[in-house]
């Protein structure tokens, strides 16, 4: 398994492709996060392929917790003294 950067990634997309065609796993970062995973996909005996199902559990992104709101902001009072300051 290899990792690259997408800058990497896009200058030698082709190369990288070749690779994945021979069976290699590559690993796309952005900066030092992996966000994509390029695999090889299986044929069955009729020449068709067959696309697998992710085995990886969803990202801990999706177990963040909202935000508590502080205090009540009054929007639209900040808003008219940002535009009185203006005049």
């Amino acid at each position: 398994m290899k990792e690259v950067k997408i800058a990497e990634l896009k200058a030698h997309l082709s190369a990288h492709l070749a690779a994945v065609r021979k069976g290699e796993t590559i690993i796309v970062c952005d900066r030092s996060t992996a966000i994509a995973r390029l695999t090889p996909m299986k044929q069955n005996d009729d020449g068709d392929l067959i696309l697998e199902e992710a085995v990886d559990p969803p990202s801990e992104a999706r177990k963040i917790k909202p935000l508590k709101q502080l205090k009540h902001i009054d929007v639209d009072r900040i808003l008219a003294e940002m535009r009185a300051d203006r005049t």
